[in-house]
């Protein structure tokens, strides 16, 4: 019998495996029902109604500015002291703001516009499958180390590593079944929602050449996510190892760094956390802003705060690394520890 079609079936067969997936899916679900829910096609009457409410809070202002400009007049020929303020000094000055300032646009509903928001969507859908992953890669060969199960498997295979990479190779494949499935999914929903709740105007080719290139990025992310929680559970021959280092991670390295680096007035705080990396990856760049600087201040007296771009190079660096160095000392102990 074939080592990896029966650890792809035992992968399949876990409850623990069927039940992650099932919430990964259930939370994508719902997140794509909440954007259907909560935007709107806008049409002729969307867009009449818009005009309405625009001309309302124009006439709205224009009213009251008559009825000030009245009030400023009334007190200075009452010879009333301003002493709160309340006037300019020339009761002219008091006037409306101009038509121009009230646009319609801003009472429009909420469109959801296929071309320039699917982008983003991308983001959450990663996010929730690289969690699927790394605490289904963490459970996977956490258990069975846990349970002797890895033992018995060693008996009827004693080759170390072909065994642990085996089950790696079976975990990765189905992970990349569920993420393409879900990702066809995904496409399928949201470009419903641009059809019945907004619009999918202008998605030419180029725009789905893009979608392509930040969906496969998003799918190494899984992946990745996937080997370090297996690498994790590997090293401490327990799921817990792998989820006690994520939350460490988690509270320790981020929040805690976070807070320190803060509290030293470092520049970019930022750039020390994971999850600036996860999204630079995804969106190529991240910018960061430090608006404490105002380095180059114009004669108007803007303020150009200090700069630094995280891209997606800095961010493949930092998880090739991170995983040849996890999975590397995974395979070592593998191939060094007794196993008992």
């Amino acid at each position: 019998m074939s080592l990896y079609r029966t650890e792809l079936r035992r992968l399949t067969k876990r409850r623990f495996t069927r039940w992650m997936t099932l919430a990964g899916v259930l939370v994508l679900l719902a997140v794509l029902a909440g954007v259907f829910l909560t935007n709107h096609k806008i049409g002729p009457a969307e867009r009449a109604r818009a005009e309405r409410q625009a001309e309302q809070q124009y006439q709205e202002q224009v009213r009251w500015a008559e009825q000030e400009k009245a009030a400023c007049v009334q007190a200075q020929a009452a010879g009333t002291p301003n002493k709160e303020g309340r006037f300019p000094p020339d009761c002219e000055m008091i006037s409306p703001p101009p038509r121009d300032a009230f646009q319609a646009q801003w009472f429009l509903p909420s469109t959801f516009d296929f071309r320039k928001t699917f982008d983003e969507t991308l983001v959450p859908f990663t996010a929730i499958l690289a969690l699927v992953g790394f605490v289904v890669g963490a459970s996977f060969v956490g258990a069975e180390w846990s349970t002797g199960g890895m033992m018995n498997l060693l008996l009827w295979r004693p080759k170390r590593l072909t065994v642990l990479l085996t089950k790696l190779a079976a975990l990765l494949t189905g992970l990349l079944t569920l993420a393409l499935t879900s990702a066809v999914v995904w496409t399928v929903g949201f470009w419903l929602v641009g059809t019945f709740r907004g619009t999918t105007a202008k998605t030419t080719s180029g725009a789905w050449q893009s979608f392509a290139l930040t969906g496969l990025r998003g799918l190494l992310l899984v992946l990745t996510a996937a080997t370090i929680g297996f690498a994790l559970a590997s090293l401490g021959r327990h799921t817990a190892m792998a989820l006690g280092g994520a939350i460490a991670l988690a509270v320790v390295g981020q929040f805690g760094v976070g807070i320190l680096l803060s509290m030293a007035n470092v520049t970019f705080v930022e750039a020390w956390l994971l999850p600036t990396y996860a999204l630079a990856w995804m969106q190529k760049k991240v910018t960061l802003e430090n608006w404490d600087s105002c380095n180059n201040v114009s004669y108007s007296g803007e303020c150009k705060p200090e700069t630094l771009d995280i891209t997606w190079q800095h961010s493949s660096t930092l998880l090739i690394g991170g995983l040849v160095v996890l999975l590397g000392a995974a395979l070592w102990a593998m191939r060094r520890r007794d196993i008992s």
